[in-house]
């Protein structure tokens, strides 16, 4: 299974029953996975689960691909509390998924506590579908999941790698699953000066207008595509956008607000989605912001500290991270979104995971060079707030979108 990719090599490894493959543009992903296989079990919390061909059973010819049933309407799965529960988590060992990146290994780089993966999201009024490996791998017998967008969006395909390793074992081998579960590096999702090997460390971002599709051929044919972009258009007020081709003579450029260029990308999106994805067997995620916490006075801390040494969540329900991020980008994303004919499911991970100034990697994790002996004197100045541990919160955004896939 090998695809060409126009700026490097692919990246890739062929599972003898699963394929987990990444198309991978950024320097932080040059590792490999090593083969493994899988067989038909579920590991319960309680009674199995029931299987793919019992629930379609019942299945509506209104539902939407993939639906296996519906979460009540009153239900909203984003809208909860964080329960600590050490029974149920985290749904798997950090040691024992061979595919976390060493950015995200926490335990492995000194992390002194476990208790960020202890938390269970608890929706008000219902509970979350328990995430069934066996059921998300039969509905993608010949199918693909891809993930496409930043190493946030990457941090939800590893998670969602090592659930399926966690509860679909390697040693028995009882049933073939031709599934194949994706990564395509886009940060922007536009075509940038960005997208290659090394070049994520740019100084200034330039983003071609109108260049959906130099990635989006990539991703043509998949069967569920989440979809994330956020933080890279982030990095200054304004930003270069490129009106012709990166490899013309002579470049002309446009400068925009971060909000416009924004919302010229999101629309490029859904436009891209509009032309090339079926409704009616297709389905398409968009994973919300992923919120930072680098100043701690937001939510009651010291005035100069950030997510280092934090260890609980915030407590306080009426915590609103959004008065101290980019609100305006969220507006747009309910803006562009709300008056969208495109069938998208929007993953709203923004205010479940601003609670949780305890799950990030902090220092904890592969850095790409030393720390030097000022920072090694002041941990908290080379802190990392805006990645996530594994295992952690990125699971249960991926529990989400297994409940807004089979119940929406």
């Amino acid at each position: 299974m090998v695809r060409e990719t126009r700026l490097s090599p692919l990246i890739f490894t062929l599972f003898t029953f699963i394929s987990f493959i990444a198309v991978l543009y950024s320097h932080d992903f040059s590792w490999a996975f090593s083969t493994f296989r899988h067989h038909q079990q579920f590991s319960a919390l309680n009674d199995p689960p029931p299987s793919l061909d019992e629930l379609k059973h019942n299945k509506s010819e209104e539902m939407l691909p993939f639906a296996v049933g519906k979460t009540l309407k009153e239900c909203d799965i984003f809208s909860g509390k964080w329960v600590r529960d050490k029974e149920n988590k985290p749904l798997y060992e950090e040691s024992k998924c061979p595919y976390i990146q060493p950015q995200m290994t926490c335990q492995e780089h000194g992390r002194p506590d476990k208790d960020y993966q202890f938390w269970r999201w608890q929706p008000y009024g219902c509970d979350l579908p328990k995430f069934n490996a066996t059921l998300l791998l039969e509905a993608l017998p010949g199918k693909r999941l891809l993930y496409v967008g930043d190493s946030l969006n990457r941090g939800q395909y590893i998670s969602m790698v090592c659930l399926l390793h966690s509860l679909v074992p390697e040693n028995d081998l009882l049933q073939d699953y031709n599934a194949t579960i994706e990564f395509y590096w886009a940060p922007l999702l536009l075509e940038s000066n960005g997208d290659g090997i090394g070049d994520d460390k740019v100084s200034e971002r330039i983003i071609r207008n109108g260049s959906i599709d130099k990635h989006g051929r990539f991703w043509e044919g998949a069967d569920v595509v989440v979809f994330n972009t956020y933080i890279w258009w982030m990095t200054r007020l304004k930003l270069k956008i490129l009106t012709g081709s990166f490899t013309d003579s002579v470049q002309k450029f446009e400068i925009l607000k971060r909000e416009d260029a924004y919302r010229m990308g999101v629309r490029s999106m859904l436009e891209w989605v509009q032309r090339n994805m079926d409704p009616k067997k297709t389905r398409v995620f968009f994973t919300g912001m992923s919120p930072s916490h680098t100043r701690s006075i937001h939510w009651g801390g010291e005035p100069d500290g950030n997510c280092y040494n934090e260890t609980t969540p915030i407590e306080d329900p009426e915590y609103n991270w959004a008065l101290h991020s980019h609100e305006s980008i969220m507006k747009i994303m309910d803006e562009e979104f709300s008056r969208s004919s495109v069938p998208l499911s929007f993953l709203n991970i923004t205010r479940l995971s601003s609670y949780r100034k305890d799950a990030h990697t902090q220092i904890y994790k592969k850095l790409w060079s030393p720390p030097t002996e000022e920072q090694l004197a002041n941990p908290k100045s080379y802190a990392d707030c805006v990645h996530w541990c594994l295992p952690g919160l990125q699971d249960t955004w991926n529990e989400l979108l297994f409940a807004k896939l089979f119940y929406p």
